[in-house]
């Protein structure tokens, strides 16, 4: 056979890029050349009209569009769930540890682009002394902080809420003030009995030094009975944890980051009169 008439066709002389061994199959482009797909079918199906990271919002956050992160001064940090301490909590729970949010905070501290902190809880409270850490850490930076209590600042929360040098509470919120518990076996009843009380003490001496709340009110919505089922206890919502002294004010996002700027300003007027 001359091997330049070797592309089934007579005329057409021959051309080694051309050449299809089999007749009975379709030509199909060499795989080394540019554009070429060895397998057309399991080529990726494009989807138009609608971009990657659109699709990807709608499908994780259920919004094609999310607002753009900008740099602020302003460093939000959230306690949402049940506060987490020594003891790991089960896997089906919000949680919040406290070894996350301690290192967070002194981060914070020592970052100098910021220049102050929103506290944002929505909490059932947790573990006494992981609270109560978080809550001192809180109280002693020396940026300005303003806590906001949405949705629940319960039990332990309530430390944390008032650690601020400003307190805000939505009109909706709630916080439950009740004495501390135990759960579990208890095998020395008057030492642990003794543990809890002093724990107790430091719970409402923080409150009370940290809050316009007096000792006597505090341990009088602690102990109060009839106010919770099966326990007692109070709870307090909105303008009533102001009208107690817990909470310094009513309201949203909006006024906890107007009065959070506000302390911005006055501590960096501060520094400059210092300055000279």
């Amino acid at each position: 056979m001359n091997p330049h008439f070797y592309n089934n066709d007579p005329g057409v002389p021959y051309n080694p890029n051309t050449v299809n061994p089999n007749p009975l199959q379709p030509p199909t482009s060499p795989p080394n050349l540019p554009g070429a797909n060895p397998n057309p079918a399991a080529a990726p199906k494009r989807v138009t009209g609608q971009a990657k990271g659109t699709l990807e919002n709608i499908k994780e956050l259920g919004t094609p569009t999310m607002p753009e992160t900008i740099k602020s001064n302003i460093h939000c940090v959230t306690i949402v769930g049940q506060i987490e301490g020594h003891i790991i909590l089960p896997q089906q729970n919000k949680t919040t540890k406290y070894e996350h949010i301690i290192p967070q905070l002194v981060g914070i501290e020592q970052d100098d682009s910021i220049e102050g902190v929103l506290l944002i809880l929505n909490t059932v409270g947790g573990d006494v002394e992981a609270g109560l850490a978080i809550a001192e850490v809180v109280a002693t930076m020396t940026k300005p902080t303003v806590t906001l209590v949405l949705g629940g600042g319960h039990s332990i929360g309530v430390p944390i809420a008032v650690s601020g040098n400003r307190s805000f509470i939505a009109p909706t919120a709630s916080m439950t003030i009740h004495p501390i518990r135990l759960n579990g076996l208890v095998i020395g009843v008057p030492q642990t009995y003794d543990y809890l009380d002093k724990m107790q003490d430091r719970v409402i001496r923080f409150v009370t030094e940290h809050s316009r709340v007096s000792d006597q009110q505090f341990r009088e919505l602690m102990f109060r009975t009839g106010e919770l089922a099966r326990d007692i206890g109070t709870v307090v919502i909105g303008k009533d944890a102001v009208e107690y002294g817990l909470i310094d004010e009513v309201g949203g996002i909006g006024q906890a980051l107007c009065k959070l700027k506000q302390l911005i300003e006055e501590r960096k007027g501060q520094e400059r009169c210092m300055l000279q």
